[in-house]
């Protein structure tokens, strides 16, 4: 049975589109999806500053391909993304470290979906508890104990770990999946491959 990993930041609306397409792929393939949160800045303070040069130095022919490309992706995956929100980038900290708190109790994925639908859906800023408060109890989870959770040190490593993981693996960016631990694929647009490996592990 082959194994897949997804390395996400809900920063991110291309991982938004990934995040959503690739659940419906592992269950046609009968693999369970091993969510790994990171802080995609980290990546690229640490490998790919390029990204900080291109938006200060737009392409403007590309960057209106960009948002067309978006939405005709957001279209085919029935989801609703907002481009830009009022607040890009934006701090994910908070919400990437709830991922991490809330992946033993099984709410991972409905806090990543929360989280993405806030920001990219709604327009919210997610950096901020106000913000972070309410969607822990659309999933029902406990705002006071998520924020208590969220400051633990354990929790700070877990996604500093999972980060500094994915550049070591030769990730950069979000979302990085990987097939069978060294099968890498980035991006939203690269999930037929995604499928395809998956379908030859059954092979």
């Amino acid at each position: 049975m082959p194994t897949l990993e997804f390395f996400f930041d809900c920063s991110s609306p291309w991982t938004y589109l990934a995040f959503h397409n690739i659940q419906a792929i592992a269950q046609e393939a009968g693999v369970t999806i091993d969510w790994r949160p990171i802080l995609v800045g980290g990546v690229f303070n640490t490998i790919n500053p390029s990204v900080y040069a291109s938006r200060e130095r737009p392409v403007a022919a590309k960057d209106a391909y960009m948002r067309k490309d978006l939405q005709d992706w957001a279209r085919d995956a029935g989801l609703r993304i907002i481009f830009p929100p009022a607040v890009f980038p934006v701090n994910s900290v908070k919400a990437m470290r709830g991922c991490v708190y809330l992946q033993p109790s099984s709410m991972l994925v409905p806090w990543a979906r929360a989280v993405f639908e806030a920001y990219w859906g709604e327009d919210q800023d997610i950096s901020q508890d106000a913000v972070l408060a309410p969607l822990c109890r659309r999933i029902g989870a406990d705002p006071g104990e998520f924020f208590i959770g969220i400051a633990q040190q354990a929790v700070k490593d877990q996604l500093r770990t999972n980060t500094e993981e994915l550049v070591a693996r030769g990730g950069f960016g979000s979302p990085s999946i990987f097939v069978d631990g060294q099968d890498m694929y980035f991006g939203n647009d690269r999930l037929v491959l995604v499928r395809k490996a998956l379908q030859q592990g059954h092979r």
